[in-house]
């Protein structure tokens, strides 16, 4: 560019200079005017003109040649720029195609890096799918050789459940081996017989006994299988604490396996249930709600329990229904029964019946069997809110008995009904006589450290409901007509459990029950106009506790060799209440796969305090110094148990 620049600039100057140097001109006018005679300065000017001319003329040829000389030059530069221009149009072609080939580099770059990407992806892929293979290969090595081992174990484990045409079977219960030392002996077995520690005028009071038993080892089977949506559930559990008539604690130990429980259960999605056999009785605290294998039984070793706990195992029917988690309430008819106490009574009157060897009763028990009227009605409810497990629950009994009025002692034979012609064995104006007994109770369980520390309260009372707590009260006594009077009850317990760790359990409990008076008297015949009172009923201050506190001589028996420990004077006793008070501790030694090992002990402080009696002469009219039997009694559990898996 620059050279077409310079060629350019110097053909303008060239040009320019030549276009100066060449005469103008002339006017026409200067063509038709006549020639002057040169003259001889003309000449010269011609002279000079022809000069001028030659070197014009050779400038122009130079200027000729300077310019063809330019032009091929100038030839030279257009097919310089033309081949440039190629060049550049090459370069262009070239351009573009290497932008195009670039372009497609780029693109298969692109999909290169995809396919690199992708690639990458894949072997990730590959690599987790290797890494998941190594694992499941790891964890299938590890199922194998468990299986092999499990398959090597099983001859010696076995399974916790057996199946068994579509019923699930599990066997449980444990093996015990347990102690029990008493400061006063009682002649009892591992259970306490908690209103039968003997007063200080049983020669028993002198003596201390020592215990050795494996008769509360227990064997249980679970039944579970589901008809439709209904769970149906069977439950047996036995022990040895029963006697049979021959039954002996000398070479064989052999006593007869009790059932404890025997029940069946239908429990439907709706929170219906229904259940029938020997089970725990309503008044029984539960763990949470109500159901069956789900009662919150005493810590203790004593398998009477202990003292204001309630409780009963007998025949039931219930019906309960389940609100969710928190509220269940229940409707059951139990097995009934009639616990008498006190005395003075005329024999005028029966409840029970003598057990019949041929009716598969013990003929040999001397309280007999009730001629019961109806069941037992119970109706309970259970609250489980966040804190606590709360129950209500509703006892209604009925007692009956038969009475003979024409059938009374010599004593009230002035109080005779009229036509009995002063026979005492006559069954005129027999009747059949009717009492209605029932109270309620309640049970809060506070867990005041979750998990760790439990507080718990029991209460119960009523008319007539003894038999429903531990130390076995009177339900009736009788009037002085035969008729029966339910005894007004009451029991509480107070009960401490921590929990310090899942190997330790520590318990502290303490209870009582209280049986009110209910004495009455009638006037003695044997005196003119208004007699003596005569005292009947259950604890009252008439009767006769004299003899309490003194030891009697040993008397003769057909069931020991040579004597019997005896006791001296009369010692009427009625109790007026129980207390313990109880201390112990568990311990788990192994828990696993293979059951479970503990041992506990467990220490009991018991009282029995009776009603006071002044032994009032109903022949005399006077009465003696008034006394209050009691009786106590520190006693020692030890227990060691192997509880199957």
């Amino acid at each position: 560019m620059k050279k077409i620049a310079a060629l350019t600039l110097s053909l303008f100057l060239t040009y320019g200079t030549a276009f100066a140097d060449t005469p103008k001109d002339t006017p026409k006018d200067a063509d038709a005017q006549p020639a002057k005679p040169a003259t001889p300065a003309k000449a010269k000017a011609a002279k000079k003109a022809d000069k001028s001319d030659s070197a014009i003329a050779a400038e122009i040829e130079e200027l000729r040649q300077t310019l063809q000389a330019q032009q091929e030059q100038l030839s030279l530069l257009k097919e310089e720029l033309a081949k440039r221009d190629r060049q550049i149009d090459e370069a262009r072609d070239a351009a573009a195609a290497a932008n195009a080939r670039a372009a497609e580099a780029s693109t298969k770059a692109t999909e290169a890096v995809n396919t690199t990407a992708e690639v990458k992806s894949a072997a990730a892929t590959l690599n987790t799918t290797v890494a998941d293979l190594k694992t499941s290969n790891e964890v299938l090595k590890t199922t194998v050789a468990t299986e092999q081992a499990d398959a090597k174990k099983a001859p010696e484990e076995g399974p916790a459940t057996i199946r068994y045409k579509g019923i699930n079977i599990t066997p449980g219960g444990f093996l015990a081996a347990e102690t029990t030392y008493r400061t006063h002996a009682t002649g009892f077995d591992i259970n306490t017989q908690l209103t039968g520690i003997p007063y200080p005028n049983s020669a028993l009071s002198r003596i201390s006994e020592n215990i050795f038993s494996a008769r509360q080892s227990r064997l249980s089977l679970l039944l579970e299988s589901n008809v439709g949506s209904a769970k149906v559930t069977g439950y047996v559990e036995t022990d040895f604490l029963g006697t049979g008539v021959t039954s002996n604690n000398r070479q064989s130990n052999s006593y007869v396996l009790r059932y404890r429980q025997f029940w069946g259960r239908v429990a439907f999605e709706n929170g219906l249930s229904v259940a029938a056999g020997q089970m725990w009785s309503l008044v029984t605290e539960s763990k949470k709600g109500i159901e069956n294998r789900q009662e919150n039984l005493p810590l203790i070793i004593d398998p009477q329990y202990i003292v204001g706990w309630a409780w009963q195992r007998a025949y039931g029917f219930r019906v309960a229904k389940s609100f969710g988690d928190k509220f269940a309430i229940a409707a059951a008819i139990e097995g009934p029964q009639t616990t008498f106490g006190g005395r003075g009574s005329n024999n005028n009157f029966f409840f029970n019946t003598p057990g019949g060897g041929g009716g598969l009763n013990n003929f040999v028990d001397t309280t007999g069997y009730t001629a019961n009227k109806a069941p037992d009605f119970l109706v309970k409810a259970t609250l489980d809110p966040k804190f606590g497990h709360y129950e209500v629950v509703g006892i209604l009994s009925q007692f009956r008995d038969r009475v003979y009025p024409c059938g009374a002692q010599p004593l009230i034979v002035a109080n005779l009904p009229a036509g009995c012609a002063g026979s005492f064995t006559s069954v005129s104006g027999a009747f059949n006589d009717s009492r209605v007994g029932g109270g309620v109770g309640a049970t809060a369980r506070l867990p005041v450290v979750a998990k760790k520390v439990d507080l718990v309260a029991h209460f119960q009372g009523g008319d007539g409901i003894g038999r429903y707590s531990s130390a076995q009260l009177s339900d009736v006594t009788a009037r002085p007509d035969g008729t029966l009077a339910p005894i007004r009850s009451a029991a509480w317990l107070g009960m401490l459990e921590l929990h310090p760790s899942p190997k330790f359990d520590v318990y502290a409990y303490g209870g009582g029950e209280y049986a009110a008076r209910t004495a009455y008297t009638f006037p003695n015949p044997a005196v003119a106009g208004n007699g003596n009172p005569v005292p009947v009923g259950y604890g009252s201050p008439l009767f006769n506790n004299s003899g309490c506190t003194t030891e009697g001589f040993p008397t003769t028996a057909t069931n020991s060799s040579p004597t019997a420990p005896g006791s001296a004077g009369t010692c009427t006793g009625d109790v007026h209440n129980v207390m313990e008070g109880t201390l112990g501790f568990w311990h788990n030694m192994y828990t696993g796969s293979k059951g479970r090992l503990r041992w506990g002990i467990q220490y009991s402080y018991l009282t029995k305090v009776g009603w006071s009696g002044n032994a009032f002469n109903i022949t005399t009219g006077v009465a003696g110094v008034s006394q209050r039997p009691k009786a106590v009694d520190n006693m020692v559990w030890t227990s060691f148990r192997y509880y199957l898996p």
